[in-house]
């Protein structure tokens, strides 16, 4: 079966890409940042970990020796285009077969946001090395929920988006297994951007009600500044993502983030998670866990 690299395989998407990879037969190199308890928990369902720092032609030459398809995926940070050329100088130097980039959903050359520029910047990077690519322009992640889940346990749901504003958010865990799926399919996929998004749209304000259904508590929508929600969720020292934020409150303005697709059901062959569902997977961070009065 194919070697493939996993880039930010301890993150929210390259766990499970990972795990299905690993599940369809693959041989998987996991690169992680550091050699933690995550980087343990890949190597238990059977990875090889590899230390590295992306920023690294010497480390990323290293990591994709002997690979045949690599995943390519980047934080909301600086460095992202010059990431993209060492990753793309790389994969042409190794004759990969495939590589998968993360992308934005409203990828284009004039984006407001200077990261969701970078990610139109880096699909054209990777088009022009001559390595077939398939670029991922993903909505919202239902993790956007784990963000704010301790304000969500005291009854706050607040965002910084206005309340009717749409959008279909999509589980990290079914990206992953969208691109162990797109990488055991990669002539079906490849050269192509694809636009892809939860099965159920919502607007913020009835997210936040679904959220409260589910969890059997009164939830209103509050609509926060982005310097209020990143404070709340103790990110207030990201300018870059602060920036990118404030862009894309107005990409949701004009529906950029909103839609629908099958792309992700037809790559799966099932149903995509619910927020239901997440929800429940991961209730012990959205409620508020007494302890037991000792008799």
């Amino acid at each position: 079966m194919k070697k493939v690299l996993i880039t930010a395989a301890a993150g929210d998407t390259g766990r499970p890409a990972v795990a299905a990879l690993l599940g369809k037969g693959f041989q998987v190199r996991a690169m992680v940042r550091k050699d933690d308890e995550r980087a343990q928990k890949l190597r238990d369902l059977g990875a090889e970990v590899i230390i590295g720092d992306m920023a690294s032609l010497r480390d990323i030459r290293a990591a994709m020796e002997g690979m045949q398809m690599a995943y390519f995926c980047y934080p909301v940070q600086e460095g992202l285009v010059e990431n993209a050329v060492i990753f793309a100088q790389a994969a042409k130097e190794q004759n990969l077969e495939l590589i998968v980039n993360m992308s934005h959903k409203q990828s284009r050359p004039y984006a407001r946001s200077k990261a969701t520029q970078n990610h139109w910047l880096s699909e054209q990077i990777f088009n022009w090395s001559g390595v077939p690519s398939v670029h991922l322009r993903v909505t919202f992640f239902m993790e956007w929920l784990l963000y704010i889940s301790s304000n969500i346990k005291y009854g706050r749901y607040l965002m910084p988006f206005n309340r009717e504003n749409r959008f279909a958010p999509l589980a990290a865990n079914d990206t992953g297994a969208m691109i162990a799926g797109i990488m055991e399919n990669p002539e079906k996929y490849s050269g192509q951007a694809l636009a892809l998004h939860g099965q159920v749209e919502y607007s913020h304000e009835e997210l936040a009600a679904e959220v409260g259904r589910v969890l059997g508590k009164d939830l209103p929508y509050e609509h926060v500044t982005v310097s209020e929600f990143l404070e709340a969720i103790g990110m207030q020292e990201q300018t870059a993502l602060r920036k990118h934020i404030e862009a894309v409150t107005i990409d949701q303005q004009e529906g950029l983030l909103a839609g629908l697709d099958t792309t992700g059901v037809t790559i799966l062959g099932h149903p995509l998670m619910t927020v239901d569902a997440f929800i429940n997977e991961n209730r012990s961070a959205f409620e508020l866990n007494y302890p037991k009065k000792s008799s």
